[in-house]
């Protein structure tokens, strides 16, 4: 048995696909690994007894390279398990079609700022007593087609409830599945209530005790986010299950029904699998959690239209203060604002903090990143050149080229409202047509723009580049089509750096913005989320960019510093002080653990 079972009872479980823990640990992909691992962090400040739990990629997610026109390619991460975990004794099996794969796992501890220890566990099935094939499921993040994806699930919610029982984990009461790909515990859950009252199959009263021991974070605004799964995989995946469920029972026909979006009333799981059914893995999770939330405010009210049927609620995300904070900034709260790592808070009097300190802090960000830049790139950017960063995942939805529409137009602004420069980061997932083109275009725009505003893009984008990103650049540009962007957290990280927002109001941002105070909106603030609402206006948008860049941001950065920094201090002690991880995990404690 773990020590830390020992030691400490833990009452949350935490299960995440992803989840970022250090740079040069591949066991993550991008903002739901990185808002994982901040999360754990601030447990971890708060000595809230929590546990957590992922897979183990062996593989990692990928390694990016750029070619000379923008083409990425990709190649598996080598990483050594052992110079970062350490592995447990305990060893548990999961079913998977007809055979027995054994798992083992391995820790991580997560130190808080008084010392508190939150562990982490990672699953692998990387065991001489297991096939090829069920080897390779703890291989690559998001790797192989859906099937290969379902038996990970599997392996995360069934074999990481097993994992922590054969930690000595039985005090547990709350289970939080962070994104439904960690819907599958609840059954596991509910097959161990029925195995307490000595029966095979599940009934209404199973259902009720799993329910009030389970919480749902929904991370995606949009159907085609949700996994789902054809019935037929589930069959396959557990061919003895069938009468796991009991159909006959009114709240396990309803579970069913609702986990499989139909209206139909199917006898057995062998029928809905020959009928076609699918099973939703965000629908599971919200028929059988207590609490469900979206991670924003507006996210809420997009939540609520998807899944009208069952209250959601809204905990905006946060980031880990600790984390995200630059060295310069981090010596210069310490000197100012003492408190500031047990309590975010108190960044709400950075307000008082001497301009000048804050603009020596963010200068020397600012040298650190174009050091970066040089290294990575061999090119030279001048520090007293207005510099915009964009750094997120590259997909369409994202729109990093939306400033790239008019290339006519940024050199005309360049020229008549101040130079300015910007540095874009993002990997593309494998399957991403999409976002690989992106990234070509930015490429092929960065060869037209030449010196008139010179254009980087860093490959290979991750905890230590980001945190170099938010950090360095004068202004923090966001382009989501709304309402598309969830939460995101970028913003946020750039906001405890005194680096002002330029975004569309969606997502946090509609909680964070105040309009020349905080940062700066593209476009009008859109109250309705109707789907004649949602057409996006590209070149509307692009022009709001654009007239707030060259009439707002650029005169008031070269031409009256002073208000500048003002707005630097604003960002710090209004976005900074709120946006953070421990705020969100105080709010998880009372809204849902202590539900």
């Amino acid at each position: 048995m773990s020590t830390h079972a020992n030691s400490v009872k833990r009452f949350v479980a935490y299960f995440s696909m992803e989840i970022a823990l250090e740079n040069a640990m591949p066991s993550y992909s991008g903002g739901l690994g990185v808002l994982a691992g901040d999360t754990i962090r601030a447990a971890a400040d708060l000595r809230l007894p929590m546990v957590a739990v992922s897979l183990l990629y062996r593989r990692g997610y990928f390694s990016q390279h750029l070619s000379e026109d923008g083409s990425q390619t990709e190649e598996p991460v080598v990483w050594k398990v052992e110079d970062f975990l350490k592995e447990e004794a305990a060893r548990v099996t999961v079913p998977l079609e007809n055979r027995r794969v054994e798992l083992r796992c391995w820790r991580f501890d997560v130190k808080g700022v008084r010392g508190f220890e939150v562990p982490v566990y990672f699953l692998d099935a990387d065991l001489p007593s297991n096939a090829e094939w069920d080897r390779n499921l703890t291989g690559g993040l998001y790797g192989g087609d859906s099937y290969y994806r379902l038996c990970q699930e599997v392996l995360l919610g069934v074999g990481g409830v097993r994992m922590l029982r054969a930690l000595g984990y039985e005090d547990l009461t709350r289970y939080h599945m962070n994104e439904g790909h960690a819907a599958l515990l609840s059954l596991e859950l509910l097959g161990e209530e029925a195995v307490k009252a000595g029966r095979t199959a599940i009934n209404g009263e199973d259902i009720e005790k799993v329910r009030a021991k389970c919480m749902f974070t929904t991370h995606t605004p949009v159907p085609a986010g949700h996994d789902r799964f054809p019935i037929e995989y589930l069959t396959r995946v557990f061919p003895q299950q069938s009468k796991f469920f009991d159909l006959k029972d009114a709240a396990v026909a309803e579970l069913v029904k609702r986990s499989l979006q139909t209206e139909q009333n199917y006898p057995d799981l062998q029928e809905a699998a020959a009928k076609g059914a699918h099973l939703n893995m965000t629908y599971l999770a919200l028929s059988l959690s207590t609490y469900v939330n979206g991670v924003a405010k507006q996210h809420g009210v997009t939540s609520r239209q998807m899944f009208p049927e069952v209250p959601i609620e809204a905990i905006t995300n946060g980031v880990h203060a600790g984390t995200w904070t630059s060295p310069p900034f981090q010596q210069l709260f310490d000197r100012q604002i003492a408190q500031w790592r047990e309590d975010n808070y108190s960044l709400r009097s950075a307000l008082g903090l001497p301009p000048e300190e804050v603009w020596s802090a963010h200068l020397i960000a600012k040298h650190e990143l174009l050091e970066a830049v040089r290294e990575k790139t061999g090119l030279s950017l001048d520090e007293e050149v207005f510099t915009i960063g964009f750094a997120r995942r590259a997909t369409g939805y994202k729109r990093a080229d939306l400033i790239l529409s008019d290339l006519d137009r940024l050199r005309q602004i360049a020229k008549n409202a101040g130079h300015f420069q910007i540095i874009y980061a993002g990997k593309a997932h494998p399957n991403d047509g999409g976002g690989k083109d992106i990234i070509r275009r930015i490429f092929h725009a960065k060869k037209a723009l030449r010196k008139a505003v010179p254009v980087v893009f860093l490959d290979e984008y991750n905890l230590d580049l980001g945190g170099k990103i938010t950090s360095g650049v004068d202004l923090w540009l966001n382009t989501p089509q709304f309402p598309l962007e969830a939460s995101g957290t970028s913003g946020m990280k750039s906001a405890l750096n005194g680096v002002p927002s330029l975004s569309i109001l969606d997502g946090w941002w509609v909680e964070g913005h105040i309009e020349g105070v905080t940062g700066w909106s593209i476009g009008e603030p859109r109250r309705s989320i109707d789907t004649a609402d949602i057409a996006t206006d590209n070149s509307k948008e692009a022009e709001s960019l654009y007239w707030k860049l060259e009439n707002i941001i650029l005169p008031m950065f070269y031409k009256e510093p002073r208000l500048y920094i003002q707005i630097m201090q604003h960002a710090i002690a209004i976005n900074g002080s709120f946006f953070n991880t421990q705020r969100m995990v105080q709010q998880y404690i009372t809204d849902a653990y202590l539900r």
